[in-house]
């Protein structure tokens, strides 16, 4: 036999909270609405925005132009300069 008692229904099923389910979902449908045009009309200044800060916060290149392996030496590059 079985000593599980059947399990209750979670407070989201309950009618109360139904109901806060349905208000929430009609209240973000009118924020989601409402605000579309101020989200687009800010969307290409977060744009420019986010190339300065691309390239502060970018890692791995903090050596600038100096540092590339493989220029200058007999056989490290990629082939596209040889006349062979």
């Amino acid at each position: 036999m079985s000593d599980q008692s059947p399990r209750a229904p979670s407070w989201l099923r309950s009618r109360s909270g139904l109901v806060l389910l349905a208000f929430l979902a009609i209240g973000a449908f009118f924020v989601i609405t409402e605000h579309t045009a101020h989200v687009l009309g800010i969307l290409p200044y977060l744009l420019l925005l986010a190339c300065p800060l691309l390239h502060l916060f970018h890692g791995g290149h903090r050596g600038g132009h100096g540092e590339h392996r493989g220029h200058g030496e007999g056989g490290g590059g990629d082939g596209a300069g040889d006349s062979r």
